[in-house]
C-alpha cells in the first residue's frame, strides 16, 4: 500500500511546522518592567502605576498642583468664616438661664437652639457634597459665607422677648451654612495645597471650627 509521505515527514518532525498547526500562535512579549513601575497615589487614596507600557508608551503621567501664593490667604479666610459659624452654635447654650428669662421659655426650647445644628446636617450633606463636585468650592463657601452673615443680622433683630421665633430662625439659616462650610477643609487643602501641605492646610482648617467650640 503506498504511503503517504506527507504524513511521515509531519511525523518525523520533531516540532511541528506552523503551516501544519495553523491555529499555534506566538506568545505574547511580557513585559519585564511590572516589578519597576512607579507607583503614586490617586486622587481617591488608592495608587495607580506612572511609568512605562514596553513599548516605551507612558502609563499615566504625573500630576502636580500648582501653588499659588494667596493660598494660604484663602485658607486662613476659610479658618475665620468657619469659626465664625461655629461660634453661632452654642452662644444661646452657654448662657441658658439669661436667655429662659429674656424670652420667657423653658430650657428645653434653648437646647433646640442648638440641636437644629444637628438635625439640619443630616439630610442636607449629601446635596451639599453634589454642589460642592458640581460648582467647585468657591460657590459652596459664598453660599455657606451668605447663609451665616444673615442668619447673624436675624438673631440680632430678635433681641426683644418676644422674638423667640425670629431667633430660631436665624439659628436655622445658621445651621444650613455648617453644612456648607464642614465639608471644605479636605477640598480646599487637596486643590490649592502641594503633596507635602495637605495635612497641615486640612488641619488648620478644621482648627477654626473648632477653637470657638472650645473658647
Amino acid at each position: 500500500m503506498p504511503q503517504n509521505e506527507s504524513f511521515k515527514g509531519n511525523l518525523g518532525s520533531a516540532e511541528p511546522r506552523r503551516d501544519v498547526w495553523p491555529w499555534s500562535k506566538p506568545a505574547k512579549k511580557v513585559c519585564p518592567g511590572l516589578a519597576s513601575l512607579r507607583w503614586s497615589h490617586g486622587p481617591l487614596g488608592g495608587t495607580v502605576p506612572v511609568g512605562f507600557h514596553c513599548d516605551g508608551s507612558q502609563l499615566l503621567p504625573k500630576s502636580e498642583t500648582k501653588l499659588y501664593r494667596r493660598r494660604w490667604l484663602m485658607l486662613f479666610l476659610f479658618a475665620a468664616v468657619s469659626a465664625s459659624n461655629a461660634s453661632m452654635w452654642l452662644q444661646y447654650g452657654i448662657i441658658c438661664n439669661i436667655f429662659t428669662s429674656f424670652y420667657d421659655v423653658d430650657s428645653s426650647a434653648i437646647d433646640w437652639l442648638s440641636t437644629i445644628y444637628l438635625l439640619t446636617y443630616v439630610p442636607l450633606v449629601l446635596p451639599v457634597l453634589w454642589l460642592l463636585d458640581a460648582r467647585g468650592i468657591r460657590e459652596v463657601v459664598l453660599v455657606g459665607s451668605a447663609l451665616n452673615c444673615i442668619g447673624a443680622w436675624v438673631k440680632i433683630g430678635s433681641a426683644h422677648p418676644d422674638m423667640f421665633p425670629v431667633a430660631f430662625w436665624g439659628q436655622f439659616l445658621c445651621s444650613v451654612a455648617t453644612v456648607c462650610v464642614l465639608g471644605i477643609p479636605s477640598y480646599l487643602a487637596s486643590t490649592w495645597f502641594g503633596e507635602q501641605e495637605v495635612s497641615t492646610a486640612c488641619s488648620i482648617g478644621v482648627l477654626g471650627n473648632q477653637v470657638c467650640l472650645f473658647a
